[in-house]
C-alpha cells in the first residue's frame, strides 16, 4: 500500500502522461438489488454448534518457505466459496473487516503474510508474491475436506499490490473464475516509467523493514526488468471467461481512478471477459467507504458464486 506518499502519487502522474490507452472507461454491471444488513449490520441470529463461525491460524509452505496466515471459516458444514484475500505494498491495510463480511455471507477466506512479508519465512520479492498466490490456492485445495472448501469455488480478491497478485494469479490458474482487484497497482506500467520517476518508489521501499532481504534498489531493479510480464493490461487474452471486478478511489493518490480504467479498458476490449468497473469515493484505503466498498464486493462476489 502507498498511501501518502507524495512522490508516488508524482509517479502515478507521470506514468498517467505516458499511457498509450487514452480513453477511460467506467463498467457497469447490472445487479439484483441485495440487502447486506444481515450481513454487515448485524450479528448472526444463530449458528450451527457443530460447525460454528471461527478463526484458525495456519502455516502454509510455498517453495519450501513457511507463510503465516488466516483462515476465516464460515458457519456451516459446507463446503463453502472460499476467497484468498491479499493484502498490499507492505501491508498496512489488510482489508480484514471484508474477511468478517464474507464470512458472515457464507464465504471462508484465507488470509496470509507473502513470503518475507510480517514474519513469513524467505526474502521478500514481487515475483515471490505470484508464486505465493498459487501456492495458498494449492493449499486451499490440499486441505479442502479440513477447512471445509469448495475447491471449485476459490476467489481471488486482493487489494494495491494484492490485486496486482489477485489478477496475476487469476490469469496463472485456469480455474479461478472470479477475481477482484481494489485499487490494483499495475507495477508493469511502474517499471516502464523514466527512471527518475522512480526514485521516490525506491525511497519508500528502503523504509519497509517489515520486507526480509528487501530494498528500495531490489525494487526498482525487479521491476524494470518485469516490465512486460508484470502489465495488467497484458493478462487480458488469460482472463477470458472469467469475472472480473475492478474497484477505483476517485480520491486515491497511488492508484489513480485512471490507471484503473486503462486495466478495465483492456479487458473490455478482449471478448469474453467479464469486467465490472467500479469507482467509489475513496483514498487508497477507502478509509471513509469501507461499507460501501464491502458492498461492492459482495454484491458482485455474490452473483459470482
Amino acid at each position: 500500500m502507498f498511501s501518502g506518499l507524495k512522490s508516488f502519487a508524482a509517479l502515478g502522474a507521470a506514468i498517467l502522461c505516458s499511457s498509450a490507452l487514452s480513453a477511460c472507461v467506467s463498467v457497469q454491471v447490472e445487479h439484483e438489488e441485495k440487502d447486506f444488513s444481515h450481513v454487515i449490520g448485524a450479528d448472526p441470529v444463530g449458528f450451527d454448534a457443530e460447525f460454528p463461525p471461527s478463526i484458525e491460524e495456519l502455516f502454509l509452505y510455498s517453495q519450501d518457505e513457511r507463510l503465516n496466515g488466516l483462515a476465516y471459516l464460515a458457519n456451516g458444514e459446507g463446503p463453502h466459496p472460499t476467497v484468498i484475500l491479499l493484502h498490499g505494498y507492505p501491508g498496512n491495510e489488510k482489508n480484514l473487516d471484508l474477511a468478517q463480511y464474507l464470512r458472515n455471507d457464507g464465504f471462508n477466506v484465507l488470509f496470509f503474510h507473502y513470503r518475507g512479508a510480517w514474519g513469513s519465512e524467505g526474502e521478500f520479492s514481487f515475483s515471490n508474491v505470484i508464486e505465493d498466490v498459487a501456492s495458498a490456492a494449492e493449499y486451499l485445495r490440499a486441505n479442502a475436506e479440513y477447512y471445509r472448501v469448495d475447491a471449485s469455488a476459490i476467489t481471488l480478491i486482493g487489494h494495491s499490490m494484492g490485486g496486482f497478485a489477485a489478477l496475476q494469479g487469476a490469469a496463472n490458474d485456469a480455474s479461478i473464475a472470479c477475481v477482484a482487484g481494489i485499487a490494483p497497482a499495475d507495477f508493469g506500467r511502474i517499471g516502464g516509467a523514466p527512471a527518475e520517476a522512480l526514485e521516490g518508489f525506491l525511497a519508500y521501499s528502503d523504509t519497509m523493514q517489515m520486507l526480509a532481504g528487501w530494498s528500495g534498489e531490489k525494487a526498482v531493479s525487479e521491476l524494470q526488468a518485469n516490465a512486460e510480464s508484470f502489465a495488467l493490461a497484458g493478462l487480458a487474452p488469460q482472463m477470458v471467461g472469467k469475472s472480473v471486478l475492478l474497484i477505483a478511489g476517485d480520491q486515491d493518490a497511488s492508484v489513480s481512478a485512471e490507471m484503473v480504467e486503462d486495466v478495465a479498458a483492456a479487458y473490455s476490449a478482449e471478448p469474453g471477459i467479464d469486467v465490472e468497473m467500479i469507482t467509489l469515493s475513496g483514498d487508497h484505503s477507502f478509509s471513509w467507504s469501507r461499507i460501501a466498498l464491502s458492498e461492492t464486493v459482495l454484491t458482485w462476489i455474490e452473483d459470482c458464486r
